[in-house]
């Protein structure tokens, strides 16, 4: 785990010099990072497949200026889009029945759903969220299951081999997942690695995927690949989403569904 930390936290940098600089170099990389330029090279052709960078002579350029580097922590994610996350997150639960079995993502969006599932019997929640858990705690007609693990300090969420493994073990009828970046060609993304890999995992345990994001999140890509936009059922999302987004995941078959935030 510390080595897939070490490696992600890398590739965060080489992004954030890239955006700075817009071009880096092999051996100045391999320099700074104290890492051989075999590493350097995997890096940057890593960053070349996920359409961040592009390979250049002796380094790479930037290829992506819907790029997201930076993450916010959950206490400045909570403050932006707040009114259009609770629209998504009230509709989100319309779409909760009686009896099912879920998977609550962490994050702001996903929590916005867990604040409307009071009048919901005989649902079991699955969760890696520290704020969902702590949200739904106090409902005690819900079946609640938290998957444990390592906890992100800056997203209140739990990842790791224990969270993998409670997961391989599960099935739900419904996954709500928030993301962080969604790009019709380089696929539905968010920032942790470890994130990516759990988020994974969920979307194996359910029978169907609804992403949860607002229209801030069409078109930016962030490093980390949870998967194609053509394996999600459903999207929620506010009425600010691009309109050839809309037009192109209708035509893959995938319902969006708008909610009006004012």
């Amino acid at each position: 785990m510390t080595t897939m930390r070490d490696t992600s936290r890398r590739r965060e940098r080489i992004v954030s010099m890239l955006k700075d600089k817009g071009s880096v170099q092999v051996p100045e990389l391999a320099e700074m990072f104290d890492v051989s330029t075999v590493t350097i090279r995997k890096d940057l052709k890593f960053l070349d497949k996920q359409g961040i960078a592009m390979r250049a002579y002796g380094g790479a350029i930037l290829n992506d200026a819907n790029l997201t580097v930076a993450e916010k922590a959950i206490e400045q994610k909570q403050s932006l889009h707040a009114v259009e996350k609770s629209s998504i997150g009230k509709m989100a639960a319309q779409l909760v029945e009686a009896g099912d079995s879920i998977i609550l993502d962490s994050g702001t969006t996903t929590l916005q759903i867990a604040t409307h599932l009071a009048d919901k019997e005989g649902v079991t929640v699955v969760t890696n969220g520290l704020n969902v858990m702590n949200e739904l705690a106090h409902h005690e007609h819900l079946n609640l299951l938290m998957l444990g693990g390592t906890l992100r300090m800056k997203n209140m969420s739990f990842f790791g081999s224990q969270a993998e493994q409670a997961l391989a073990d599960l099935h739900v009828d419904k996954l709500f997942l928030g993301v962080d970046g969604f790009h019709m060609d380089r696929g539905i993304t968010t920032h942790f690695e470890a994130e990516a890999l759990l988020n994974r995992l969920m979307c194996k345990a359910a029978s169907e995927v609804i992403v949860v994001a607002d229209s801030s999140k069409f078109g930016s890509i962030c490093l980390h690949k949870i998967l194609e936009p053509n394996m999600v059922s459903k999207v929620i999302t506010d009425n600010k989403i691009p309109a050839d987004y809309r037009d192109r995941l209708a035509r893959l078959g995938v319902e969006v569904i708008i909610v009006d935030a004012h």
